[in-house]
């Protein structure tokens, strides 16, 4: 039978993410628009925002965190143009999003000292193999495997390469070992539900000596400078922006910040989250049709939730176009480039309410083109 409730809020794609519960847009700040992002105004909005960030991830201090431009792609390309080829590199993959960041390490800057740890989707590879004394490339959280890193346990303390981590859908929903990360970017449309093409870039101490002691033998775009004369551009991380950026997006996400806040912090929306993943799982092992794509529940990630079903390719497809027609979830297929199957998004900006009631909806509408 068709189930008669629907979720209240069918939006489980995994970027741009659904907006918070409550979210209008009559509740962001409007002043700063139509004004510069370099007038008063504009510089006080984007240094309180970045406060106001690191002051919610609890960043250690010395901490640098800057808002800058092309969402986490452009944070991660930065980084890897401004300071790899100074050490050896381990890259680990075991999904597209790592895979290429490998293919930019060897293809366009063609770096020839590059180690690659890589596992299939569903997996990942044995972290333990990571040299210390190399810099390492690696994604906390697999959005498109549905796979995450359970523990830092395998970075040594006494690391002399950085340790360089794509977090965007990880950042807000999984606890973060601040001290063995020497860079983070993330990109505030994944956990936070805010809008796109702005990136966050957090260093450590040790990645801004590293910008301020290594000069890469390959040109930098303008977009991708962090130091000017041997020095860090510490503007960057206070406001002035490198390029110029959309206050409404950054109103969006200061109103996400407050929304954080209200939840009880970055503690509150990490429970948010693994309430919605238990709730999808407890769905799952209840039924013989329907998978999670990483097998070991401990590095299963409780944000991209990834299923396998006991369906063709085609029937997939079927299925997530029957429930998006539905009005009862919205892009859920899996990446392109991952096996065939679902992918619902249980970050924090959902409903676990919602959850529950999208997985009766699963059940029918597999039946409904088995």
């Amino acid at each position: 039978m068709k189930p008669d409730v629907k979720p209240a809020r069918p939006y489980f794609s995994s970027g741009p993410c659904s907006k918070r519960p409550g979210y209008s847009l009559d509740n962001l700040r409007t002043d700063v628009l139509g004004r510069s992002h370099r007038s008063a105004i504009g510089k006080e909005v984007l240094k309180n925002t970045i406060e106001k960030s690191k002051e919610l991830l609890g960043l250690p201090e010395g901490y640098k965190l800057g808002i800058v431009p092309a969402s986490d792609t452009g944070a991660v390309e930065m980084i890897l143009w401004s300071v790899l080829g100074a050490k050896p590199v381990d890259v680990c993959y075991w999904e597209s999003f790592g895979k290429g960041w490998m293919a930019d390490i060897t293809k366009e800057l063609k770096l020839d000292n590059v180690n690659k740890l890589e596992a299939d989707y569903g997996q990942l590879p044995d972290l333990t193999q990571v040299n210390p004394d190399h810099d390492v490339v690696f994604t906390w959280n697999g959005t498109t495997s549905g796979v995450k890193v359970d523990n830092a346990d395998w970075i040594s303390d006494d690391r002399t390469g950085l340790t360089i981590c794509d977090a965007t859908s990880a950042v807000f929903a999984m606890e973060m070992p601040w001290e063995k990360l020497d860079v983070v970017t993330y990109s505030w449309q994944k956990v936070l539900g805010g809008e796109g093409a702005h990136g966050v870039l957090i260093l450590s101490p040790k990645a801004v000596e590293r910008l301020e002691s290594f000069t890469p033998d390959r040109p930098l775009p303008k977009i991708f400078r962090l130091t000017k004369g041997g020095k860090l551009i510490d503007g960057i991380f206070t406001g002035a922006t490198i390029n110029t950026p959309s206050m409404l997006c950054v109103a969006d996400y200061a109103d996400a910040l407050d929304w954080v806040e209200s939840e009880g912090g970055v503690a509150g929306t990490i429970k948010r989250s693994e309430a919605n993943a238990a709730a999808l799982a407890e769905f799952v092992d209840s039924k013989d049709w329907i998978h999670f794509l990483a097998k070991d529940e401990k590095v299963r990630s409780n944000t991209s939730v990834c299923l396998t079903l006991d369906l063709d390719a085609d029937k997939v497809k079927q299925m997530v176009s029957l429930l998006g027609k539905e009005g009862v979830a919205y892009d859920i297929g899996a990446y392109r480039d991952a096996p065939a199957g679902l992918r619902i998004w249980c970050g924090a900006t959902v409903d676990t309410a919602d959850i529950k009631a999208l997985t009766p909806w699963l059940e029918w509408a597999y039946n409904e083109v088995k």
